[in-house]
């Protein structure tokens, strides 16, 4: 299981993220260019001191992201976390290496990205709402995806 930025806009919620992730140990790839300065000492203050604990990949380019994804053997099955996803996540049965792709806080992903999704996944609110904080959507989805493959550190 792995967690994919892409263009992230708030150091915040991307340092919430990768704190998340290094306590689960579970990668993530930050897909350039970031909304701010995404380089180690700028996360590190978002991320306090488990920044040093979390395991992150760093693409130029989603064209960068996604060759290296399409290159693995199998391809790894890619999960966009979307407010315009057809299915609930709860409809999915999560595999081991599934990448759960989320979008940047102000704009979601390009349509391009949509396509090159193998599955796009909403989670289920209130009608009127318009979203979850990225950091917030990133955990629900995650925990449901590692309760089902059995992911989470013993």
């Amino acid at each position: 299981m792995r967690l994919a930025l892409y263009q992230p806009d708030i150091p915040q919620n991307t340092g919430t993220i990768l704190r998340m992730a290094a306590c689960l140990g579970v990668p993530v790839d930050i897909i350039e260019p970031a909304g701010f300065d995404a380089s180690d000492r700028a996360l590190k203050r978002a991320g306090l001191d488990y920044l040093a604990h979390a395991v992150i990949t760093r693409h130029a380019s989603w064209q960068s992201f996604e060759g290296r994804r399409l290159a693995a053997a199998p391809p790894q099955r890619l999960i966009l976390l979307t407010s315009q996803g057809p299915e609930p996540y709860t409809a999915v049965a999560f595999q081991p290496d599934d990448i759960l792709l989320l979008g940047r806080e102000s704009a979601g992903v390009p349509e391009a990205v949509h396509e090159a999704a193998d599955l796009r996944v909403r989670i289920p609110i209130r009608p009127g709402m318009r979203s979850l904080n990225i950091a917030v959507a990133a955990a629900i989805v995650l925990g449901e995806a590692m309760r089902q493959t059995r992911g989470f550190p013993i």
